[in-house]
């Protein structure tokens, strides 16, 4: 700790005029000036344990005073989905890959602007010879409606001109294939994963990336997007421990009684409009930040889920099951998914749903989990073929036997033919051997925990099939 100590200030500025007081974040400031970076106005980085690594002053341009078809005209540019992140773990896994990542420095400055744009001199480092002058924009600047889709534009045409093809379903997944070899590269704005099954295409990458941009590199991954990543022999176990003991601290229950599921099978969840009314911003944020936790804690999915039909009107009861919650993952701080280093790539999928649960307006809830191997996903089975992995047909798990024949049956009886066309999609893929749909026992279907509350005997089955753990 003592290196960044000397070296950083621990003061966060919330404006300009207290950031001018601090010698450190002068001289952060007059680099950021000289690169024309930004990623919040003052932010200070940490590691994975908290500790200060830097201070990030950046210099943002006033974009909310933009005008559409005046000032911009497309702002989209795509963002990789935590989906997509758990999904590029788990092919690594399989395929023995040994995840790294880099930071782009000024990664916004890398777009080319098509538009005119001028800014002013920021305050407190006006050109004392020019102190009327304003820049003209030749590349985006950070607080620009257009500057991340320049970014991005700028940095997926580098990376294909150096070899790489874009995915198909994921925009920010990036694929090269060389004979035997594979090198993946997943952009999430200016953080980059990658990794290679040639320790040579590696080198390669990151002598191409710092030709092109001022890259800072991280080493292996071991720390992203509030996610902890430990990369074994035999594994990746992914986790948000820091991001679970601060929500515990942050609503005041780190001397609460550890909870050993985060929802009761005897809870009765309602509107109860006629109960005392709660604090919805205190509630709001509660749901917010456990509805993020969920990333890498599919047992608490469903729970939280219950929670947030009530985020308008929160009521005293809903708050009570929110912090059962929060005392679950008290006790369960230090846990997390566990992606095994397994060779096959059999892809298959559980499939549940509860009929009218929900009492207040009879809506079914459902709920489904995929694994590659022996790793749960929870998302699309499509991008596997941009990683060049043929899993075969997709086994889907359904303890309904009707639904299982509809699904089967080519013929609609009299009692299918109310339901739109549109609804026999997964009927169709079953008929051209896309989808195998298997029965299976309800005692062994492991979607139950998205879908409804469960015993303790149960719950703690059901997490342990989906390789949560602690380490």
């Amino acid at each position: 700790m003592v290196q960044f100590v000397c070296y950083t200030s621990s003061l966060e500025p919330k404006k300009v005029e207290d950031a001018l007081k601090d010698e450190y974040w002068i001289k952060t400031m007059q680099e950021e000036l000289e690169q024309f970076e930004r990623n919040e106005i003052f932010k200070n980085k940490t590691d994975e344990s908290g500790n200060i690594t830097r201070n990030k002053a950046r210099l943002v341009a006033q974009g909310y005073t933009q005008v559409e078809g005046v000032d911009f005209d497309e702002t989209f540019a795509p963002v990789a989905r935590l989906e997509s992140i758990r999904l590029l773990i788990s092919v690594a896994s399989v395929l023995q890959l040994k995840l790294h990542q880099m930071d782009v420095k000024s990664e916004f400055l890398n777009g080319y602007l098509s538009e005119e744009v001028y800014v002013e001199q920021p305050k407190g480092f006006s050109d004392p010879k020019y102190p009327d002058h304003v820049y003209r924009l030749s590349k985006a600047l950070y607080g620009l409606k257009q500057a991340p889709r320049a970014w991005y534009e700028w940095l997926s045409k580098f990376l294909c001109s150096t070899g790489f093809i874009r995915g198909g379903v994921d925009k920010t997944l990036f694929i090269k294939k060389k004979e035997q070899e594979l090198t993946i590269a997943q952009i999430y704005v200016d953080d980059i994963i990658f990794g290679s099954t040639s320790e040579h295409e590696v080198k390669r990458f990151v002598r191409d990336m710092q030709g092109e941009f001022e890259m800072s590199m991280m080493g292996e991954l071991a720390y992203f997007l509030g996610f902890q990543v430990k990369q074994k022999e035999d594994g990746i176990f992914i986790s948000q421990k820091k991001n679970a003991k601060n929500l515990v601290k942050k609503f005041d229950l780190e001397g609460s009684k550890a909870m050993r599921t985060p929802m009761s099978t005897t809870a009765y969840v309602t509107k109860d409009e006629e109960e005392i009314p709660a604090d919805a911003t205190m509630y709001r944020s509660m749901i917010g930040s456990l509805q993020y936790l969920t990333a890498s804690r599919p047992d608490i999915s469903y729970s939280v889920g219950v929670c947030a039909r009530y985020q308008s009107a929160p009521r005293e009861s809903h708050v009570k099951l929110a912090r059962r919650i929060l005392r679950y993952v008290k006790g369960t701080v230090n846990w997390g998914l566990w992606f095994s280093r397994d060779s096959n790539t059999i892809l298959a999928g559980y499939s549940d749903a509860d009929w009218a649960g929900n009492v207040d307006d009879r809506k079914s809830t459902s709920g489904g989990c995929f694994y590659l191997s022996n790793n749960l996903l929870i998302w699309m089975s499509q991008m596997l073929a941009d990683y060049g992995i043929s899993s075969g047909a997709l086994i889907v798990y359904c303890d309904n036997t009707s639904a299982i024949n509809i699904s089967k049956n080519l013929v609609q009886y009299s009692r299918t033919k109310h339901i739109d066309i549109r609804h026999h999609f997964i009927r169709d893929l079953v008929e051209d051997g896309k989808v195998m749909l298997n029965h299976i026992s309800t005692d062994k279907q492991l979607a139950d925990i998205f879908t409804k509350s469960v015993d303790v005997k149960r719950f703690e089955f059901l997490r342990g099939a989906f390789g949560l753990c602690c380490i």
